[in-house]
């Protein structure tokens, strides 16, 4: 089970209590669930190095619920909670940090760099988000009932968890070649790892979606496509490398409407839905 941050729920209540209150001016607000794929992957920060890239896409979760504000038939304001899996893999050859030991095996100043490995391994972040995205939308009918609509906006992030995966089993090489084993024979790297002391705990960072969003009264069901990128590096330590987090996401959502919102430039006499 997620257990929220105890120094969120200020922020949590007051950032519903603005997006959820009805306002004096004839606006509308909705309130939603939407969830996904997320597809993230990690991109090198700073100087890149075998420990922090060549890293590809994985697969996981991507849930959020939403509250959002009508400006007007054409222009909202959405602030959401999301929970995010963050993270990437590297299968194959794989390149490690030098332990002191090891180095102290070398005649001085020959030690290698780096060791190398095969082996599959995955980073596993999950993530707390909190986007606040300007929404524009568009009518693709005369009534109103399709529309096309675009968001883009700020996030803050909280790490949850951070953990690494590996399996595989594999000798241990002093060379990028592999012609150098230091080991009798391969040993197992089946093991996981909780990385959360090694890894900042706050992010942040921009989020965008464009999406087609079908409205029937004030039911509105959308299926959109997005995604997000953390502009401050994860590792505290630099030489575990430095890297990025974002992530592409595919969602379907539902959103349901309440009180009655401006018509927008543009729009037919009639109240916009969403």
């Amino acid at each position: 089970m997620i257990m929220f941050p105890r120094r969120l729920a200020p922020v949590l209540y007051c950032l519903f209590c603005l997006v959820f209150a009805k306002a004096g001016f004839g606006q509308s607000f909705s309130i939603g669930l939407k969830g996904g794929i997320s597809i993230p992957n990690l991109t090198p920060g700073g100087t890149s190095n075998p420990l922090n890239s060549g890293y590809s896409s994985g697969l996981g979760p991507d849930a959020a619920l939403f509250g959002e504000y009508h400006l007007s038939g054409l222009f909202s304001v959405e602030a959401s909670v999301e929970y995010s899996a963050q993270g990437g893999k590297k299968n194959g050859k794989q390149a490690l940090p030098v332990p002191s030991f090891v180095a102290a095996m070398y005649p001085p100043g020959q030690a290698p760099k780096y060791l190398y490995a095969n082996f599959d391994a995955s980073a596993e972040f999950d993530y707390l988000l909190i986007p606040v995205l300007a929404k524009f939308s568009f009518n693709l009918d005369e009534r109103g009932t399709w529309r096309f609509y675009a968001d883009a906006g700020p996030f803050v992030g909280f790490l949850l968890s951070a953990k690494t995966i590996t399996k595989g089993t594999s000798n241990v090489y002093g060379d990028e070649a592999e012609t150098q084993p230091l080991l009798y024979a391969p040993i197992s790297f089946d093991t996981t790892t909780n990385i959360k002391d090694q890894i900042y705990n706050t992010n942040y960072g921009v989020a965008g979606n464009v999406g087609i969003a079908y409205h029937t009264g004030p039911h509105c069901i959308f299926f959109e496509g997005g995604g997000n990128y953390g502009f401050k590096i994860l590792q505290k330590d630099k030489e575990n490398g430095q890297n990025h987090a974002g992530a592409a996401v595919v969602r379907l959502g539902y959103a349901f409407t309440f009180g009655k919102q401006r018509p927008g430039a543009g729009a037919v006499r009639e109240p916009n839905r969403f």
